[in-house]
């Protein structure tokens, strides 16, 4: 088990990549604090895993509730040695049209939230034997594909990963970025079929991403396997784009 002994955070852990992500790393034997705006679908996640695990409601755009959260859990289950910054919304306004609160609750959770989660996980992975931070980004990021505010945000974490590694390197910190295709989510669940089709058609293994594909890299990040690995952005999206 890869991750034995770790304490392992997950945001947006209540459904889609951030459910597979926290499941994997329990069945990896991370003890995991699965963290979603739904405490319940964040507890159901958990369910009928073996392990001191912990779900909470938490709003990862709320900077005071996040550093509340990991003093609870440095409290609970010692220093944190993982952080999977997971947590993102979107919506299919066009550009001219989004909204100034629809701008600010896209970067609140898909930026701000990750800088405040790993700011404080960083605090406690440094009282401790240093750590890994994986943020998940998209090819959105790169290809332009999407409503811009989403893509905009999720490009923003590349910048943040990259700066982040080269600070953090001497503590004994690895951040990556993974970087997901279109993957079979909810949230793409909610999407027109032709649109679908279309994003089928563009990748090249034919398919979209399941969410354990993602998941399944997501553990080789967290772990000592990707120990000289860091301020890197590994995409998993079946050939769809190049980074």
């Amino acid at each position: 088990m890869r991750l034995a002994g770790k304490v392992a955070v997950v945001t947006g852990a209540g459904q889609g990549m951030g459910r597979a992500i926290a499941q994997r790393f329990a069945d990896e034997g991370a003890t995991v604090v699965a963290v979603d705006l739904n405490g319940e679908a964040a507890r159901q996640t958990l369910e009928g895993k073996d392990g001191q695990h912990l779900a909470r409601s938490v709003n990862v755009a709320d900077s005071a509730a996040v550093d509340t959260l990991f003093v609870e859990i440095r409290e609970r289950l010692g220093a944190v040695d993982v952080l999977v910054n997971n947590a993102g919304v979107g919506s299919v306004d066009q550009f001219a049209d989004i909204p100034d609160a629809t701008w600010e609750r896209v970067i609140g959770v898909n930026l701000n939230g990750a800088f405040y989660c790993a700011r404080a996980a960083v605090r406690h992975m440094q009282q401790g034997k240093g750590g890994a931070i994986v943020n998940i980004s998209s090819t959105s990021a790169v290809s332009g594909d999407g409503p811009a505010h989403y893509c905009a945000s999720k490009a923003a974490l590349m910048g943040l990963t990259r700066g982040m590694a080269k600070e953090l390197a001497s503590r004994k910190i690895r951040v990556n970025t993974l970087v997901p295709g279109p993957t079979n989510t909810p949230m793409m669940q909610g999407i027109p079929q032709e649109w679908a089709d279309t994003i089928i058609a563009g990748v090249p293994m034919g398919r979209m991403a399941e969410p354990e594909d993602i998941a399944k890299v997501a553990v080789f990040l967290a772990s000592d396997d990707s120990g000289f690995v860091t301020g890197q952005n590994l995409a998993v999206n079946g050939g769809s784009a190049f980074l």
